[in-house]
């Protein structure tokens, strides 16, 4: 199923999402039921299925976590996403399982039932606002009204991320790599929706000795971008005087990663400009998509801990070239 998205044209701020939902009871007031709808990024999709045969795992860390199951020889744990998110799910006969892959992990969701793919814009995505962040514990990276409904979008990393607290993707960069950039004083500008995920990008960078620019989605890095630019042509400078390279998701509100990367490379002033890519949704299947809008490289966030090296080797082979 997530082979659809392969069909889209990179660059050009659209996505596809999966729509499904969870069918809950509200025992707490007067027992009615209600239907909650949500998306996924069909690129994080492998297939959806019937509920299978399970096994339990001993010790689980959380009672959303169901049990695990055998699918083409791989063992995939499957999650509740109903108790992920303070929902009440009501026993149907016929749930339906999302498996999905994302930062090189296949895990799967159950789900009441899926309705239909969406092709959209990412402009049509608003980002959530504080309250329904904070109300929602940071787990909706996306709001979007389809057919008359809203449909939120989650943060399924920050999700398996919870339940897995004692997995740890940093670790501190080499003494000599941030001797480097401290003495080159090199600028890099981040831009991704999870607030955990730019912290952790950002405190990283920090520690390697950039200074750091954080921005939120793909349209205010390019708005700081292009203010940069427009300040460097006033004064007679470089735009290397604001900034030395871009890091940035691809999956974001209003701006994804690969429109603002095609942007930046098709300017002939901000080409030079190297982009990285750092993505859960980056594999061997859709890495062609990062290198068709011109990304000088593109890394797994299961590979973070490789961040800081691999931004200062961009940056020096520009320099060399």
């Amino acid at each position: 199923m997530s082979q659809t998205n392969i069909l889209l044209e990179s660059g050009t701020n659209e996505l596809e999402i999966v729509e499904f939902y969870i069918d809950e009871v509200d025992n707490v007031h007067d027992g009615s039921t209600r239907r909650s709808f949500y998306g996924i990024n069909v690129a994080k999709v492998v297939e959806i299925i019937r509920l299978p045969e399970l096994t339990d795992m001993p010790d689980a860390a959380n009672d959303a976590v169901l049990g695990a199951f055998d699918l083409r020889s791989e063992i995939i744990p499957l999650i509740d996403l109903s108790r992920r998110v303070g929902k009440n799910r009501i026993e149907d006969e016929a749930p339906k399982v999302i498996v999905t892959e994302f930062n090189k992990i296949s895990t799967a969701f159950l789900v009441s039932g899926v309705t239909r793919i969406h092709r959209i814009s990412w402009e049509q995505v608003e980002a959530p606002s504080k309250q329904v962040s904070s109300l929602t514990a940071n787990s909706i990276t996306g709001v979007v009204k389809l057919e008359g409904r809203i449909v939120f979008l989650l943060d399924l990393e920050k999700i398996v991320a919870d339940l897995n607290p004692d997995m740890d993707l940093t670790d501190m960069p080499e003494a000599s790599l941030v001797d480097k950039i401290e003495k080159r004083q090199l600028k890099a500008l981040i831009s991704d929706d999870s607030t955990m995920i730019r912290r952790m990008i950002g405190q990283m960078l920090e520690d390697a000795g950039f200074r750091v620019t954080r921005t939120h989605n793909g349209k205010a890095a390019w708005d700081k971008i292009v203010e940069w630019k427009a300040t460097a042509e006033s004064e007679g400078k470089s735009i290397n005087d604001y900034l030395d390279i871009v890091v940035t998701d691809i999956e974001m509100p209003v701006m994804d990663g690969h429109n603002l990367t095609k942007r930046i490379k098709d300017d002939h002033e901000l080409r030079n400009i190297p982009v990285l890519l750092c993505s859960s949704i980056i594999t061997d299947t859709l890495y062609h998509k990062g290198e068709s809008v011109g990304a000088d490289d593109q890394i797994s966030k299961a590979e973070i801990n490789q961040l800081a090296e691999r931004v200062f080797k961009l940056i020096e082979r520009y320099e060399n070239s």
